[in-house]
Order: C-alpha cells, then sequence, then structure tokens
C-alpha cells in the first residue's frame, strides 16, 4: 500500500512511520506542517528508504493537501496531524480550533474529492483512518467515588469532552462519521489512552519529568496526583494503528488502551526510582517532587477497554508499564542532543495552561 500519514514528525506520527517502514513493503508520504512538536530528527533512522516521502503542508492549506493527493496516489490516509497538549489549549485554544476542526475538515474534503476520482476496485479499497483520543468521552468515576468494579471507556460511552483539546477532537471525529454517514466516505475512528515513549516533545508528563530530574529541577505534580490514566507504550500504539488501517472494519470504531491505569503520582515516583538505579546520586530523585495549583477542570481518571482490538483485530500491548516505562527513560539518557534540538528559545519546561485571572 501507499499511505498518507498526516503528523507524521509528531510523537505517535514518527512511531507510526518508523513502524511501517521497518516491518512492511508499503510506502509512506509523511505529510507535516513541522510545528513545534513535529521533528524530523524522529525519522533519521527511515529517512533514507526509497518507500518514504515528506511534504511540508499544512492541513489547513487545501491547495496543498489537493495536490499531494493528485501527486501521490495513496491508497489509504491515517490523519494523525493534531494539535493535542491540554495544558496549550487552555491558554491558546484557537490553534486547536483551527487544526483539529478545521484542518480534519479540509482532509476530509479533500480526500474524498479524490477518493470520488478512483477507478472502482481503488475506491473499494481505500480508507481513511482518524486517530482520536480517550479524552473525547470526558473523565471516569475514580476510586476515591466509587467503590467496587470501575467503569471503561467502551466504544459506545458518550462523548463529554472537558478541555478545548479534547472538545475540538471530539469535533473532528463528529465530522469523520458524518462523512461516512453523509457521503459513503470509508472511515475508520481510533480512540486511545495516554501514549509514552520515545521521540516524545517534552511538554508532556513523562519526559518532563525525566528531564527535570536530570538537571535537579522541581517535579511538578498537579494538586494531588492522584489523577489516573491508561498508558500505552507508542510502539504499541503503532502496531495497533497499522492492524486498524489494513483489516478494520469500515465504519468502526475501535478503543486501544495500554491496561495499565496509574496515578500520576505513582508515574513520576516509578520515573524516579528507575532514575535512583541508573543515574545514582547523592540524594533521591523524589526529593524534587513538588505539589502545584491543579490544572483547570482537570479529568480524574481514563481508562480503556480495548477487548474489541483484541478479540477482532488480535491486538495486545506487549510492553508493561514497567518495561515501557525502563525504555523510554534509557533512550532519553541516551538521546540528550535529541532533547536539546526540539526545546528552542519558545519553551524551556515552563508550566503552561495557568489562567490569569
Amino acid at each position: 500500500m501507499k499511505i498518507l500519514v498526516t503528523g507524521g514528525a509528531g510523537f505517535i506520527g514518527s512511531a507510526v512511520v518508523r513502524h511501517i517502514i521497518v516491518n512492511t513493503q508499503d510506502t509512506i508520504i509523511n505529510l507535516d506542517k513541522l510545528t513545534y512538536a513535529g521533528n524530523l530528527e524522529s525519522l533519521k533512522s527511515i529517512e533514507g528508504s526509497e518507500r518514504y516521502f515528506f511534504e511540508q503542508v499544512d492541513i489547513c492549506d487545501r491547495a496543498e493537501l489537493d495536490r499531494v493527493f493528485n501527486t501521490h496516489k495513496p491508497d489509504a490516509v491515517m490523519h494523525l496531524a493534531a494539535e493535542s497538549h491540554v495544558d496549550r489549549s487552555i491558554t491558546g485554544p484557537s490553534d486547536f480550533i483551527q487544526t483539529n476542526i478545521v484542518g480534519t475538515y479540509n482532509l476530509l474534503e479533500a480526500a474524498r474529492n479524490y477518493w470520488n476520482n478512483l477507478d472502482i476496485s481503488a475506491k473499494e479499497a481505500f480508507r481513511f483512518h482518524h486517530i482520536s483520543t480517550d479524552e473525547v468521552y470526558g473523565d471516569l468515576p475514580h476510586p476515591d467515588e466509587q467503590e467496587g468494579v470501575l467503569p471503561l471507556f467502551t466504544e459506545q460511552t458518550s462523548y463529554a469532552p472537558s478541555s478545548p483539546y479534547s472538545a475540538s477532537k471530539a469535533s473532528s471525529d463528529h465530522l469523520v462519521r458524518a462523512w461516512l454517514r453523509t457521503y459513503g466516505f470509508p472511515t475508520i475512528v481510533t480512540n486511545c489512552s495516554n501514549n509514552y515513549g520515545p521521540y516524545h516533545f517534552p511538554e508532556k508528563l513523562i519526559p518532563l519529568v525525566i528531564l527535570n530530574a536530570l538537571e535537579g529541577k522541581d517535579l511538578p505534580i498537579y494538586g494531588k496526583g492522584d489523577q489516573i490514566r491508561d498508558w500505552l507504550y507508542v510502539e504499541d500504539h503503532a502496531r495497533a494503528l497499522y492492524k486498524v488501517v489494513t483489516e478494520g472494519a469500515i465504519g468502526e470504531t475501535y478503543n486501544i488502551g495500554g491496561h495499565n491505569e496509574k496515578q500520576n503520582i505513582e508515574v513520576v515516583q516509578t520515573i524516579c526510582n528507575i532514575l535512583d538505579t541508573l543515574v545514582p546520586k547523592d540524594t533521591r530523585y523524589a526529593e524534587q517532587i513538588t505539589y502545584v495549583t491543579d490544572r483547570p477542570g482537570h479529568d480524574r481518571r481514563y481508562a480503556i477497554d480495548s477487548s474489541k482490538m483484541s478479540s477482532e483485530l488480535n491486538w495486545t500491548p506487549v510492553e508493561t508499564f514497567e518495561t515501557g516505562l525502563r525504555k523510554t527513560i534509557e533512550w532519553y539518557l541516551a538521546n540528550q542532543s535529541w532533547c536539546k534540538n526540539v526545546q528552542d528559545g519558545s519553551y524551556q519546561r515552563e508550566r503552561l495552561g495557568e489562567i490569569n485571572s
């Protein structure tokens, strides 16, 4: 296949591109605007492949999208391009509305126009895979709020987004499903839990804590640190996404989770414990933990039921949280130059997302 991947220089997108180039015979067209979170250094290992092409294009630019479709003639689209950091969406929601909603609309229309002009067999084989988040579902009951078996997000869970980020992603999910229902355009949607792993931009919790810990800086914990997330190793996610685009059923939604519910404070403490072993110092890294004012509208718990992925597509995560986290920390220790290069003068791991009264 020839697959157009949007956002292929980002964290999850680059993992998808690397996975497909290394493990399949498919061709990739990587379409990325190269914002602060997109970095071609994440693709150095495969950039020489004759099956890899890069297009620096904004998904809000319809004319450029049409050119890319007509030039490369893809068999499928994997749409990962998005603004994705909740804290940034709180202080600057406009970019999220523009990229995640307007950009997805433009991509859908460019892809539909291209699809309408394919021959019958190519038209039947084409699919548009939209990659989304579990945050569109809102949050779930927390163990300190409800006794007994706690619910999980399923593919039938109602949408209740809490942040500008998750609301913009929910909007894009609705657009994708509407294009299927109204136009018969062949779409598939996936919603994933929190990803972690190599090449993660250091505004997110795990890389932020690793790098701050190594530099002796504070390790900020929002509120009490009891927010629960289901953690998914990014390479497991990349395998799942390829399964969906090649084997998933048109019109279906698949939830992808790591089966690893952890409180944020547990995540930070585990990172500190691993660093105590790998890079010991006179004091324990956990002594750098500080507690800060919670994020506005912070969801308390996410957890995904990914049994549909297991039963219908024979996918389960390979990494446990412990094995994946150790691999992640070892990667950051070995790739300090990448970390320095992706942080420019506009972001030095300061707190984002505070609302000024």
